[in-house]
């Protein structure tokens, strides 16, 4: 008996530490107090897309808080059909507002704590998107670099970076670019509120995220 708890407060520990802790993925989706699960150090995530698959190298070190949400965002399923909404070719590529405005409005103020910026947003690294209120109003949005926005490393800290299928990530559609007046994008403000019904009448090129998966 002794052992059989001594193995069972090990797993426990270890549940803990990010692995294998209970979690209701479907609960969490709703709830976004119980998306509290802390990522390990180092994880491996896998991009399925309309496009093509690219694999995510994430590095807790560089920007803990935000390494901890995408980490509970990947395992409640977040990312299914979810669309690249603004890229912008030679710039980053943009996602993260959900298909359902249910899902959009109860994660709307779900703020992450500040991260300092300890890496470059260099080529192919992914970064939490922000409103104009700074760091530490990051929700669910996110984007991948094109280029080496050094300009961007006062606010945005990177926390992982794409490893593999890079030419998957350059290859997601860019026609319609940013949201008007300075592109022909989707308004970020409707796409909150209408969801991908109004991608999908009004913007049928645009590419999918089709799952996001942890990589053993």
């Amino acid at each position: 008996m002794m052992r059989c708890g001594a193995l069972f407060l090990a797993a426990l520990v270890a549940a803990c530490d990010g692995g294998y802790a209970p979690f209701d993925a479907d609960a969490a989706l709703g709830d976004p107090s119980l998306a509290t699960l802390q990522a390990p150090k180092g994880f491996h995530v896998r991009f399925e897309t309309t496009k093509g698959d690219f694999v995510i190298e994430v590095h807790r070190k560089w920007a803990p808080h935000g390494a901890d949400r995408f980490y509970n965002l990947v395992r409640m399923n977040y990312f299914t059909d979810v669309a690249f909404f603004r890229v912008m070719r030679g710039f980053m590529a943009q996602f993260g507002v959900h298909g359902d405005p249910e899902i959009n409005r109860t994660w709307a103020r779900a703020f992450i704590r500040a991260d300092p910026t300890r890496e470059s947003n260099r080529r192919g690294r992914i970064t939490f998107g922000q409103m104009q209120g700074g760091a530490a109003t990051r929700t669910v949005q996110l984007f991948i670099n094109y280029a080496h926005n050094a300009n961007l490393d006062r606010n945005f800290a990177p926390f992982g970076e794409v490893v593999d299928g890079m030419q998957v990530v350059d290859s997601l559609y860019a026609g319609y670019g940013d949201e008007a007046p300075r592109g022909r994008g989707p308004a970020q403000g409707r796409l909150i509120f209408e969801g991908n019904p109004y991608l999908k009448e009004q913007f049928p090129k645009l590419d999918y995220i089709k799952r996001a998966v942890l990589v053993e």
